[in-house]
């Protein structure tokens, strides 16, 4: 019996969504609910899986195309078995066998036939596909290291991720064009729209890290020891913003239309990297989750973003995010609102600077701290205090614990 493959009903808010790799090719035997290839959409990446068992008898769309909710994309012989369907001999790209290298690591066509063309020893790649298989986007990555020293080297086919760091040779005027992938084209289409919907203002101050650093120092070894997890920074930041918002709700509203929405939940967007670009999942109802609780979710979005495991829940809603620029090194920058949220906390380096206290001079670790609001629906004196609330509680930890 031959059955149909199909594209499964996309989320309501996303249109379209783009082949990665086939894990299968044509006359290969695949169990039921065993992967077939990724679908990346401009939000997450969504694993398609074998609606049967049975054995691929032909692939329609390639690695690459483009495809909407419903569209065949496969067929599958639930009857056949694998050694009885031959593979054509023109099949695409998509429906040829995972090349075998000499360290029995497998690299899928795509790779293998751009590590070919540009001199790349599979052998070197490190594969992050599923079983350890190769990917473009691995011997993309490994190319860069090993950039071509004349620009007539650089092939067409070895562009890269837009979210990945580029390398290109020095001198001759070299140039590579990088298409976007649909979660940059998605945060390029937010920004813009927050740059134009939005009337951007942001407040800036500075906070001793001193108190938070000396109380992480004293407990984290009990705290991992304790909870499975360390202790690091955004869990007290996350604690102070939303202490700050129940201070200061409009700070935690959106605007709809003509109308203001306060929300009373706390749902803390955090900004995390990824190899697909920047992601902001969502840590619901923030204000009835411990230290610990903070910390855990955290770390899992970590891993699921760079894993690109990320699912769409993870990813919709929030009332207010935190970005950390600091990770990178920035000491100073104006974050961008999240749409459709009001506000948005930057943290950046902690640096030792000289400060009076008390009329002495002293070294103290300090940040700056950025709170760019909609100014549409909050004024400078709502946005000012709610970040004076986050920098005095941060430089006095207990008030966060004793809830004043």
């Amino acid at each position: 019996m031959i059955i149909e493959v199909n594209v499964p009903q996309l989320p309501e808010s996303v249109s379209e969504a783009t082949l990665m790799t086939w894990n299968k090719k044509i006359g290969e035997f695949v169990e039921r609910d065993e992967s077939l290839i990724d679908l990346e959409t401009d939000k997450v990446v969504l694993e398609l899986p074998a609606p049967q068992a049975g054995v691929i008898v032909e692939i329609i769309e390639a690695d690459g195309a483009t495809v909407t909710s419903g569209q065949l994309l496969a067929k599958i012989d639930t009857a056949a078995k694998a050694e009885n369907v031959a593979t054509p001999a023109a099949a695409p790209e998509a429906e040829k066998a995972p090349t075998q290298t000499s360290k029995e690591a497998i690299a899928m066509p795509a790779a293998a036939k751009l590590a070919a063309e540009n001199n790349v020893d599979l052998n070197t790649v490190q594969g992050t596909g599923r079983d350890g298989r190769i990917l473009k986007q691995d011997v993309q990555a490994a190319g860069n290291k090993q950039a071509p020293t004349h620009v007539g080297q650089v092939s067409q086919n070895q562009v890269l991720s837009s979210s990945a760091a580029v390398a290109l040779p020095l001198g001759e005027r070299p140039e590579q064009r990088v298409p976007m992938s649909r979660l940059r084209q998605r945060v390029a289409e937010r920004l813009i729209q927050s740059q134009q919907e939005n009337a951007i203002l942001t407040t800036f101050n500075e906070v001793n890290m001193k108190p938070v650093m000396d109380l992480r120092a004293k407990y984290k070894e009990k705290f991992e020891k304790e909870h499975g997890i360390k202790l690091g920074f955004m869990s007290f930041f996350v604690k102070a913003a939303v202490a700050a918002l129940k201070k200061y709700p409009v700070v935690n509203a959106s605007v709809d239309g003509n109308d203001i929405i306060y929300h009373g939940y706390f749902d803390i967007g955090i900004a995390v990297g990824s190899p697909r670009g920047l992601v902001v999942p969502i840590l619901r109802n923030a204000d009835q989750m411990s230290i610990a609780d903070i910390e855990r979710q955290i770390a899992e979005f970590a891993v699921k973003a760079k894993d690109g495991k990320l699912a769409l829940e993870d990813l919709t809603g929030g009332t207010f995010s935190v970005t950390n620029g600091g990770t990178f090194g920035s000491m100073m920058s104006t974050p961008i609102i999240n749409p459709p949220q009001s506000a948005i906390l930057g943290m950046h380096s902690t640096k030792e600077r000289a400060v009076v206290e008390n009329g002495q001079i002293v070294i103290r670790p300090m940040m700056y701290l950025a709170l760019s609001y909609d100014h549409r629906i909050i004024d400078g004196r709502e946005a000012v205090l709610t970040l004076v609330t986050i920098k005095d509680l941060l430089e006095d930890p207990a008030r966060l614990i004793l809830d004043v």
